[in-house]
């Protein structure tokens, strides 16, 4: 058979390109690992924000806020988006890094200025000789990942797709106007080829005959805690903070937590720094009233970039019929 579409990648990116080519050819939906979403998508505690990431990338996230609230009929059986709310704490002296923030207030995404008590009252884990000043983005809301995953793969599936995995590519060959796509013996074959390998993108590339774009796969570091005594999670919103990187969001009961790390690494099955935990841990017990006693759970997500920071979307200048669609920059989820 000569499929449409070749799609490698069955991540957040190639499951939702593959539902989005579903009615305009047949498609094979092609994953390395043993299931689909197995690295970044799977790794994901993703939150919707219209003011997140830059220009072109928040573009996106407002041509789909109209997906998230009110999916297809039949596309899934629960809400995409449960409301959370963000907050972005600066310190005692520094309350004008928060200006950039406050700018991005729209009335449809608007962002309001919290005094240091009125941020400790909304976040009572937030130690107060820490806090100066917020900004408190109310629209801000937490993604099902794994369910708008799933429906990608079951609309795709439904509609004849075929999603083939623990399919390692060894080889990418163009003949007669094909692409042929071989691994471990088998051969699939199509007209024209998607690159959404993610963290794999370059390597997919170069298999291709195309120049890679030079992305970068940067690890993502995440633990998984429980909140101080009398303090309830789901009434929380999540929680940035203008001079680091880390952040704090309600997960399942829990506290997901994050140093915000962008560390450069080879695509890989990437797993948490020790060293990383345990700052970490430190910067949660001098900023918060967490008390890290024990980790329930931790682990590490590769988020990979383009130099400018932009999604690498369309077809390839220099290879017929191969389209790239990588470079999502941890924005993947929600746009």
């Amino acid at each position: 058979m000569i499929y449409d579409y070749l799609i490698i990648g069955a991540g957040i990116s190639g499951a939702a390109a593959a539902c989005e080519l579903r009615d305009h050819g047949t498609i094979a939906l092609i994953e390395a690992e043993s299931s689909p979403g197995y690295h970044s998508t799977g790794r994901s505690a993703a939150l919707y924000t219209r003011n997140f990431g830059g220009e072109i990338v928040r573009l996106i996230n407002h041509a789909s806020h109209g997906f998230f609230q009110n999916p297809p009929a039949g596309f899934c059986d629960t809400p995409l988006l449960s409301p959370r709310g963000l907050i972005t704490v600066a310190v005692p002296g520094e309350e004008d890094t928060l200006a950039p923030i406050k700018n991005q207030s729209t009335p449809d995404t608007a962002i309001d200025m919290l005094t240091g008590p009125q941020a400790c009252d909304m976040a009572p884990l937030l130690r107060p000789e820490f806090v100066g000043a917020a900004a408190f983005e109310a629209g801000v809301a937490d993604i099902e990942v794994a369910s708008l995953h799933q429906a990608y793969l079951r609309s795709v599936k439904k509609s004849g797709g075929n999603v083939v995995c623990s399919m390692r590519i060894d080889r990418i060959s163009r003949k007669k106007d094909r692409w042929h796509i071989c691994a471990g013996g088998r051969t699939i074959v199509g007209r024209i080829l998607v690159n959404a390998a993610g963290a794999w993108a370059d390597q997919v590339a170069v298999l291709a005959g195309a120049a890679p774009v030079g992305l970068v796969a940067k690890r993502r570091t995440a633990i998984i805690i429980d909140p101080p005594a009398q303090i309830d999670p789901s009434r929380l919103p999540a929680m940035e903070f203008a001079d680091s990187d880390s952040y704090i969001k309600p997960e399942a009961g829990k506290l997901m937590a994050s140093p915000g790390d962008e560390t450069p690494v080879e695509a890989q099955d990437v797993q948490p720094e020790d060293w990383d935990i345990a700052v970490l841990a430190d910067w949660l017990q001098r900023r918060t009233f967490i008390e890290v006693r024990r980790i329930e759970h931790s682990w590490a997500g590769l988020r990979t970039f383009a130099a400018d920071d932009a999604p690498v979307v369309g077809f390839d200048p220099g290879i017929e019929d191969f389209f790239w669609l990588a470079g999502q920059g941890g924005y993947g989820i929600q746009s």
